[in-house]
């Protein structure tokens, strides 16, 4: 086999699809965001542009927050850069217990457990659940995200893949179950490309009928959504009712890593048996402080949440105004409807070169084939000047492509 021509013939099948990824080279500045620097492509000497960035998951800008930069200088200069190995062999750093108590206490749990990142939390706790509780079947979202699944495959429990957010075809699956074997449902608060929202209070109800345990990912609500930034569930008063609330530290919170809540019990449990947990170098203490920081904060300031808020509400008008056809949701994500991996990756390319504006192209496989999108997410630090000189360029495009009647 000629591996080079293979590699050659499944990339220029991904190019001829228009699904071939082309990653921007982009620079953030402090203080500055959501402003960047492009470096164009094939440019003389370097040269550099200043873009805005309207796709970003640090959702509140709280990467760049005075606060989170002054708790990362402080832990790097008192305790280094890395933390020097898994937690087991080189111990656990001080800022990683402040950091899983304050998560504990943000979701109302008894304990929390870090990770890497937020796939790797899913991966590692799911696959762990569900391998080590004999005879589980995993009941999982048709939509859930792909570190959610492949923590079930991993674990090589049954996974039934029940209606995307129907408690009904749950509750039908749940019931079809042998009552004794252990259950595991698992679902998201928000779904990352369409926005939409779980109804958790009905899975819940299902779930306890059936004596399933459940398991929240919370990664595109925490720091959000809540008085304190706990998530949907936490605005809804629900956090009580569910076994595991997952959520990150890379979106909401602008830092990296993942987490897990529950009892601590269960918390206690993944700790002690999850490969991905065990094998796996610890956060940095930097990392951790920043995560620290913007929790805290988050927990006692409402500020960033409502002008969020407020932005994806005028969004949202003004390019229903300009007919520019986005998914309507309840949440802060914005999904504006293209449908062809060609034509989306175009109008991405055209926002970029022409109008200074950076919205990656959302394809396939990340999405289904015919529902390709541009996903935008306001963030508290976009100006109603940003959102006026976004929808412009989108209408503008719309009108030279002849959108508006295909859509």
């Amino acid at each position: 086999m000629n591996y080079e021509d293979f590699f050659q013939s499944e990339l220029d099948l991904l190019r001829s699809q228009g699904n071939y990824r082309v990653f921007a080279n982009l620079q953030r500045q402090p203080g500055s965001f959501p402003r960047v620097m492009h470096k164009r492509a094939g440019s003389v000497g370097g040269a550099r542009d200043e873009v805005t960035v309207w796709c970003s998951n640090d959702y509140l800008g709280m990467g760049q927050h005075p606060l989170v930069l002054e708790a990362m200088h402080e832990a790097l200069d008192n305790c280094g850069a890395g933390a020097g190995g898994t937690r087991n062999i080189a111990g656990t750093n001080h800022y990683h217990v402040l950091l899983e108590e304050e998560l504990a206490d943000l979701h109302g749990k008894d304990a929390a457990l870090l990770f890497n990142s937020g796939y790797m939390s899913n991966w590692a706790a799911i696959g762990t659940l569900a391998a080590r509780l004999s005879g589980c079947v995993v009941l999982s979202d048709a939509k859930n995200h792909a570190s959610m699944i492949e923590g079930a495959r991993h674990s090589r429990a049954r996974i039934e893949v029940f209606a995307h957010n129907s408690p009904e075809d749950l509750d039908r699956r749940l019931a079809a179950l042998d009552p004794a074997s252990p259950k595991l449902v698992m679902f998201e608060s928000i779904y990352s490309m369409d926005g939409d929202i779980a109804p958790i209070a009905e899975i819940c109800d299902v779930a306890e009928k059936h004596n399933a345990l459940t398991y929240l990912d919370e990664v595109h609500a925490v720091g959000l959504y809540g008085p304190r930034g706990g998530g949907i569930a936490e605005r809804e008063g629900i956090m009580h009712r569910l076994d595991v609330i997952e959520g990150t530290l890379a979106k909401g919170y602008g830092v990296i890593g993942g987490y897990i809540t529950g009892s601590a019990n269960l918390v206690d449990y993944v700790r002690s048996f999850a490969s991905g947990f065990i094998f796996t170098t610890a956060l940095p203490p930097a990392i951790a402080a920043g995560a620290l920081a913007s929790i805290r904060h988050l927990k006692a300031s409402d500020t960033e949440r409502r002008e969020q808020q407020r932005l994806v509400a005028l969004l949202r008008g003004k390019l229903t105004a300009a007919g520019v056809p986005h998914y309507n949701n309840p949440s802060h994500i914005v999904p504006v409807m293209v449908g062809d991996a060609a034509l989306c990756k175009q109008i991405s390319d055209t926002l970029l070169e022409q109008h200074g504006v950076y919205v990656q192209p959302i394809n396939y496989p990340t999405v289904a084939r015919g529902t390709e999108r541009l996903r935008i997410t306001p963030s508290p630090k976009h100006t109603d000047a940003d959102v006026d000189h976004l929808v412009g360029a989108l209408s503008a495009i719309w009108s030279q492509m002849d959108l508006a009647r295909a859509a």
